[in-house]
């Protein structure tokens, strides 16, 4: 089994495609790539270093795959979890309700170690429910608007957690 579980839920395939992205850049041997679609509890469960990767939809709910998993969640005990959160949105479209989805499934592993908070610098957004202390709980991506940004970010991201999630 891999070290990393990063378990993504993809509508239009960009949660996928950084997802993947992101994979790469950690490295193939230590993550496997799943799609929440296609997991249980259990899975999820065997791993004690997860990334969950989440776009926000509509008003600030999670992707569709995702909302028929959440309640599974609940089954997991994730106190001695290393998580980190990663989240897709449009911050021009959506900034009322920017990635708010990693917002709910913090609420789901916050007993967790979480790991990987990072400034709310260079984005232009009204609000977010995935700000704590002043910074988003996760990495935050937005494909519709910065995509020019997107490599530089998983790569930042990558270096600030590579030591909790035992990565060289």
């Amino acid at each position: 089994m891999k070290q990393i579980g990063l378990i993504y839920g993809s509508d239009g395939g960009r949660t996928k495609y950084v997802s993947e992205r992101l994979a790469n850049i950690i490295g193939l041997d230590y993550v496997e790539l799943i799609d929440v679609s296609t997991t249980f509890a259990e899975q999820i469960s065997s791993f004690d270093k997860l990334i969950f990767a989440s776009s926000t939809w509509g008003e600030g709910d999670l992707q569709s795959d995702w909302e028929d998993f959440e309640e599974k969640l609940d089954e997991i005990n994730f106190s001695n979890k290393t998580i980190a959160l990663l989240g897709l949105g449009d911050q021009k479209k959506y900034g009322n309700t920017f990635v708010n989805a990693i917002f709910l499934l913090y609420g789901k592993v916050k007993d967790a170690n979480v790991v990987g908070q990072t400034s709310t610098d260079g984005y232009d957004y009204k609000e977010s429910n995935s700000v704590i202390d002043g910074k988003f709980i996760g990495l935050v991506i937005d494909e519709d608007n910065q995509d020019d940004l997107t490599q530089a970010r998983l790569e930042k991201w990558v270096e600030q957690i590579k030591d909790d999630f035992g990565i060289k």
